[in-house]
């Protein structure tokens, strides 16, 4: 079986050297970066199968690199023959650099300070999500959607459409329950999962990034409907 390549990309020596120490123990092969321009090009040479990014770097920040990584675009867009899966290192207390990183694409988010070995089930539970093994489950078919488990692929109106490791779980968690409502904390309990004590702004970040890339009109959203004072549902 490969090994499975981190990223770990912080300014703290310290801190690179706890969570390498930790992962190495799981089993897994460590790089690392101590600022954004060294993980840019260290991304330009190798892809990892997995970024632990820290928020707060010198020079080039980790939003800007989880940008290029996702849906920047021009010149200062990194093109990759796959997407890294980010989970993000934030030192903030408030909600906001958490949503950015989740907008602009990162599949996770760990607060400073941290639990080594949360942050180890998180990067487990990430890599599962982004390297699923073989399903036996067939893929889902509607009118202008079509999904499909065992390769992961989303093709709206015959398009592929390009879906984030948990933005792909989120979706299939509904079209595989249609018209059942689930409430932001069910929905952190059975995509997250793994005791994951996230706000719910999680899921409406998700929710969100997932109808702009599915949804004919993202503020009148056809599969992903709101259920005011509930939560979502789909509807196929």
């Amino acid at each position: 079986m490969k090994q499975s390549t981190i990223l770990v990309v912080d300014d703290e020596p310290t801190i690179r050297e706890v969570v390498r120490r930790y992962l190495e123990r799981d089993g897994y092969k460590v790089n690392e970066a101590a600022d954004g321009k060294t993980a840019l090009a260290m991304l330009e040479n190798e892809l990892p199968d997995l970024m632990i990014l820290d928020i707060m770097l010198p020079g080039i920040d980790g939003l800007t690199i989880t940008s290029r990584l996702r849906d920047g675009d021009g010149s200062s867009t990194l093109v990759t023959e796959r997407e890294v899966p980010i989970i993000i290192l934030t030192a903030r207390t408030g909600e906001r650099d958490r949503i950015q990183g989740l907008e602009l694409g990162a599949d996770d988010y760990v607060t400073k300070p941290f639990s080594p070995q949360e942050l180890v089930a998180r990067v487990r539970a990430v890599l599962r999500r982004a390297h699923p093994s073989h399903t036996s489950e067939r893929p889902l078919s509607f009118e202008r959607l079509y999904i499909d488990p065992r390769t992961r692929e989303t093709a709206v109106n015959g398009r592929s459409v390009a879906l984030t490791a948990k933005e792909f779980d989120l979706l299939w968690f509904f079209a595989s329950s249609p018209r059942q409502v689930f409430t932001r904390d069910q929905l952190l309990d059975q995509v997250w999962g793994f005791g994951f004590y996230g706000d719910p702004s999680t899921v409406t970040v998700h929710v969100r990034r997932l109808r702009e890339k599915i949804e004919p009109d993202p503020t009148k959203p056809i599969f992903i409907q709101t259920v005011w004072g509930v939560g979502y549902k789909f509807e196929a």
